[in-house]
């Protein structure tokens, strides 16, 4: 069953390494350390020459930790604009993107912008956002998320498609509004990735998007806990008409690399999650357990995040990949 607009290719995957069984991704810095642009250039390049299929990007503004000073990323679409014009072959994205942030047509026009200068490789992850420190702090409204999101999503999409909208909601009402110049290839636009496990946000996006990502906290970064998830987006995917097989899971998995001592994040859930650890063989062999019961792609987060980290793990693509 198609729906009505649908964006999706069937039986479309992420690209990557043609001979591996796993996307491999991996999530640069966000408030682990203060990264100044030569690094997180110097990363992103790293992260390309050891065989990363792509790199991945929060999209947060402030944290607030009682007892603790507050931290906060530089801005994602400046910082993804930058990295395309650097970069060569990784799939860029944000994990994922609140749409809250922006107008919902700025936010497509910011992505059709990313998605021009790297030639095609922007996947634009969408969430409806979590962290109310960051709404109070740059004033954005944190009541009826979701229903925000759902008209944010509605537009953002049609935008993409190539579509010249009217849209009166609730929120958000534009008038006759399209993406120009229109993309190079206007068959294409970046593929759609929600990062979500709500039933509600699930019902709303899956007859459209290309891609789903969970973050690691809500599966206790292991398989066992990660298989009643991908069996709920299953029964998901046959509610919203949805063929599951033409929908590419991705999931973010917690890596420990030698000198990690603990991921220092502003993350809401406090899971106490435990990395996998061990050689790079080791954790290439866990990784493909991943593979094993349906994943597609993994990002990696890293503990430390640093340029010798990534390089490390350019070790467990290698074991991937032979």
């Amino acid at each position: 069953m198609q729906l009505e607009g649908q964006h999706y290719h069937a039986g479309m995957k992420s690209h990557r390494n043609p001979g591996r069984t796993l996307g491999m991704g991996v999530q640069l810095p966000e408030v682990e350390w203060v990264i100044r642009w030569p690094e997180l250039k110097r990363l992103a390049q790293t992260a390309e020459s050891v065989g990363f299929d792509s790199i991945w990007l929060g999209d947060h503004l402030l944290y607030r930790t009682e007892g603790e000073p507050a931290t906060g990323p530089w801005e994602v679409w400046s910082t993804l604009s930058a990295l395309a014009a650097v970069t060569e072959t990784v799939e860029l994205g944000p994990l994922v993107a609140s749409t809250s942030f922006h107008s919902p047509a700025m936010l497509a026009k910011k992505a059709a912008t990313v998605d021009e200068i790297s030639n095609g490789r922007l996947i634009l992850g969408l969430g409806a956002g979590w962290n109310a420190v960051e709404y109070a702090g740059f004033g954005f409204p944190y009541d009826h998320r979701i229903s925000r999101f759902e008209e944010a999503f509605t537009i953002i999409r049609r935008l993409l498609q190539g579509e010249c909208v009217d849209f009166h909601g609730t929120y958000y009402d534009i008038e006759t509004c399209e993406l120009l110049p229109k993309s190079a290839n206007p068959n294409a636009g970046p593929q759609l990735m929600v990062g979500s496990i709500g039933p509600r946000m699930l019902g709303i996006t899956l007859p459209f998007v290309d891609q789903w990502n969970v973050w690691y906290a809500s599966f206790g970064n292991n398989v066992d806990g990660l298989r009643p998830v991908l069996r709920q987006l299953e029964l998901a995917c046959h509610k919203a008409g949805r063929d599951p097989s033409t929908l590419v899971r991705t999931a973010a998995i917690y890596v420990q690399a030698p000198g990690g001592r603990g991921r220092s994040h502003g993350d809401e859930e406090k899971s106490g999650a435990t990395p996998l650890r061990g050689s790079q063989r080791e954790i290439a062999d866990e990784l493909l357990r991943f593979a094993d019961i349906g994943l597609d792609q993994v990002q990696l987060v890293v503990d430390p995040i640093t340029t010798e980290s990534v390089k490390w793990c350019g070790g467990i693509i290698e074991a991937l990949d032979h």
